[in-house]
């Protein structure tokens, strides 16, 4: 026994030294870096938009209901009932918070006649859920039948300002069956007005650049097919505008008809039979679109529709800072960061992550928009990420395995990661970034070549964007 004691204390010592000197992602940096500030300048704004940025930020936390005058007219399908409540970390219009409010709607009574999925949990990311194909009658995804379409978690059956509407939520557990569903988690929206503000030739001209490159990188651009230009929003790359950005959310996470998209919308599935039930349509009883303009209103900026008012208020937030890095309760020093960043080159992630694709063109909103280096760590473009991350969707001229190269400014602060939220590890997100027809396989086969010590200077970086 005591051989055996004395043999097993090498390896217990081996065992410590490794787990000590192994990459650690630092976490989220939980101290204030100014994120969620506007990137107006009051003294410098001739045009009055910092009312329209206030009021944009006020709507953008209103919670709505379903037949109350005060507002716009809940569901009758939803995922959330306020832009806020998907888009809270660290600050008004980030990404998902660490309490997902998803799990306290049927108990809240937001949802009453609802069963919490079983994937929304109390503490993981603020998810939407979409089928990537429609199950056929025997309860299998029918590969033949692509779907990908948003299946809304939660009705407003049971809710007292819902009237008769009783309608169901979609049979998830049968899609989970199926191995037929995949989720979607908020994109921040900081420093969304200086993506929107970047011209066509500028992103053209830097894939020109990133083209040359050695390391099976190629990419492309998502386009609008109204008028073939390049979009940019969403996780790939589908939307155009913020406009289209947040009439889309709104009309597809809360159910809110508006100006850009004037109709309830069904379930996938209920747009290919009978549509909505007739019990289900105008709860507001006030008619299509729920979302208007106010001419009626006295200041400039509540003339706005919603819509209009949430665009504004991304259109101006500005960009997340940089900031300091904190590692197991110690700052890590600046020189560690710049080697993090000079390996985060020359490895290749930068090749898609670029740090600037551009500046900005001269803006019409106010001068904080024009001539501005956007450094966001992104090409914007559409890359083919291979099986480990494919969804099986199609979004615009994004297939299955698609998806915008995502800005990583802000990443320090971010808490779930990936299109799916699926990891917290920044390590595992590296990772997972390779496997078959990734076109950034060779780039994670550099960074697993690295020292340990290399890797975390690498991780400690990312964690100061």
């Amino acid at each position: 026994m005591s051989k055996l004691r004395f043999a097993s204390l090498p390896l217990a010592l081996l065992f410590v030294a490794s787990v000590a000197s192994a990459q650690t992602d630092p976490g989220v940096q939980s101290a204030s870096r100014g994120t969620g500030a506007t990137i107006i300048n009051p003294s410098n704004d001739p045009s009055g938009f910092t009312a329209f940025f206030n009021d944009g930020f006020n709507r953008f936390q209103a919670v709505e209901t379903v037949s109350n005058s005060a507002n716009n007219g809940l569901g009758p399908r939803f995922n959330s009932n306020q832009c806020s409540s998907c888009h809270a970390q660290p600050a008004i219009g980030g990404s998902g918070a660490s309490a997902n409010p998803q799990f306290q709607f049927v108990s809240s009574g937001v949802a009453p006649n609802n069963a919490t999925p079983s994937f929304v949990t109390a503490n993981g990311p603020t998810l939407e859920a979409r089928a990537p194909f429609f199950l056929n009658s025997s309860g299998e995804a029918n590969t033949g039948a692509p779907n990908g379409g948003v299946e809304d978690l939660f009705t407003v059956a049971g809710r007292p300002d819902a009237g008769n509407c009783n309608l169901t939520q979609p049979n998830f557990a049968a899609y989970l069956a199926a191995n037929d569903l995949i989720f979607r988690i908020p994109t921040p929206t900081f420093g969304a007005g200086l993506i929107e503000n970047l011209d066509d030739s500028a992103l053209l001209t830097n894939r020109a650049k990133n083209l040359s490159n050695t390391l099976g990188i190629a990419g492309t651009f998502n386009r609008s097919g109204n008028d073939g230009t390049i979009t940019r929003f969403g996780w790939k790359a589908q939307n155009k505008s913020l406009h289209m950005f947040a009439g889309e959310a709104y009309n597809v996470e809360m159910g809110i008809s508006n100006e850009v998209f004037p109709q309830d919308r069904p379930l996938p599935e209920e747009e290919l039979s009978a549509g909505l039930p007739s019990s289900c349509l105008n709860l507001t009883g006030t008619g299509y679109p729920e979302d208007t303009s106010n001419p009626n209103q006295t200041t400039n900026a509540a003339v706005l529709d919603d819509v209009s008012a949430f665009a504004n208020f991304m259109r101006f937030l500005a960009p997340p800072p940089t900031g300091p890095v904190v590692l197991n309760g110690a700052q890590v020093p600046a020189s560690v960061i710049a080697a993090g960043s000079a390996l985060f080159s020359s490895i290749g992630c930068a090749a898609c992550h670029n740090p600037s694709p551009g500046a900005t063109q001269v803006s019409n909103f106010v001068p904080a928009l024009s001539n501005v280096p956007v450094n966001a760590f992104s090409d914007l473009e559409i890359h083919n990420m291979g099986t480990r991350l494919a969804d099986n969707v199609s979004q615009g001229n994004a297939g299955g395995d698609q998806f915008r190269t995502a800005p990583l400014w802000g990443l320090g602060q971010r808490i779930f990661l990936l299109h799916d939220g699926r990891t917290t590890d920044l390590y595992t997100a590296i990772e997972d970034h390779k496997s078959n027809k990734s076109e950034a396989t060779t780039v994670i086969n550099n960074f697993n070549k690295l020292t340990t010590a290399q890797q975390q200077e690498l991780l400690d970086f990312l964690r100061s964007l």
